[in-house]
């Protein structure tokens, strides 16, 4: 088992798994009201270099039931921030806390906060990745479709860290995956060519309808992620049509199920009608951050 969370590639099926089972557990330890402090006496260094609200009120939430305490560092508040080594504080912490959450920009970042660091690192999003998202995501299928397997899902938007990821849990899980870019949005390069490498079952398109026809989930993001603000007014046109709206639901399954990973900007890439529908579970997918990222600490730091 890795040391650390930072890709889902990295993980193996099984452990990955584990991790599900481990964090529908914690979740029904917390809603029969039974005390879990798998945790008691850690603590969980949380480095936020993007600004949060799923992420931070989870960790530290999580922590809370958990029996830990959370630190939460802001760069303004930290000499990482100012431009101290990475590989410095890394070793500082290391020797402070029982494990980092990092949300950042550059995957290298975390990679080399990882290296230097001998506790638990956990991906809390980087421009890259957002493992944590995904896991949380499959565990809201888990619920509502039962398994995972055997289902087809459509991602329809930006090539971002969240098609990345979702293109990485089709390599590892095994199922079906089409995702649906404007032309010169794709996703990485590198990572589609791993992930056909491990015999991933993923479809590249531009076209929106034929990636969600018969799809079991669908799911989306902004089309301009943070750090991207300056393009706003170019993606808008150029994701024209890459929104997830009914007449897209109506071609995926009946029973299909639609997710965002928030926040969202109503009736750009998804509309109000379709989040306020008896097909949304993106309030599930919210609340399962918690859950999951307890089964993660838990895992990576008991």
């Amino acid at each position: 088992m890795n040391k650390d969370f930072l890709c889902l590639t990295d993980w193996s099926r099984a452990d990955l798994d584990a991790i599900f089972a481990l964090a529908r557990d914690l979740k029904a330890r917390q809603q029969r009201g039974e005390p879990h402090r798998l945790l008691a006496g850690k603590t969980l260094a949380m480095i936020f270099d993007k600004s949060s609200t799923r992420t931070r009120v989870s960790f530290e939430a999580g922590m809370v039931h958990l029996g830990g305490h959370a630190l939460f560092l802001a760069p303004g508040n930290t000499q990482m921030g100012r431009g101290e080594p990475i590989k410095d504080t890394a070793r500082c912490l290391a020797r402070y806390c029982d494990g980092v959450m990092i949300r950042t920009f550059a995957q290298s970042a975390v990679e080399e906060f990882a290296r230097y660091c001998d506790k638990p690192v956990i991906n809390g999003l980087t421009d890259s990745y957002h493992p944590c998202q995904v896991m949380a995501d499959l565990l809201t299928v888990i619920e509502h479709k039962g398994s995972y397997e055997k289902l087809t899902y459509c991602w329809i938007g930006d090539g971002n860290n969240m098609a990345n990821s979702w293109i990485n849990a089709a390599a590892v899980f095994g199922f079906e995956l089409r995702v649906a870019t404007p032309k010169g949005y794709e996703p990485d390069a590198g990572v589609r060519e791993r992930a056909a490498r491990m015999g991933a079952k993923v479809t590249y398109t531009h076209d929106v309808m034929a990636a969600a026809r018969g799809a079991d989930v669908l799911n989306t993001d902004v089309w301009a992620s943070m750090g991207q603000e300056a393009e706003q007014k170019q993606r808008e046109k150029d994701f024209q049509g890459f929104q997830i709206n009914l007449d897209v639901v109506r071609a995926a399954s009946p029973e299909c199920i639609v997710m965002h990973c928030l926040p969202a900007h109503r009736d750009e890439e998804i509309t109000d009608e379709v989040m306020e529908s008896r097909h949304s579970v993106i309030y599930d997918q919210a609340e399962n951050r918690l859950h999951v990222q307890k089964a993660i600490m838990v895992t990576l730091m008991k």
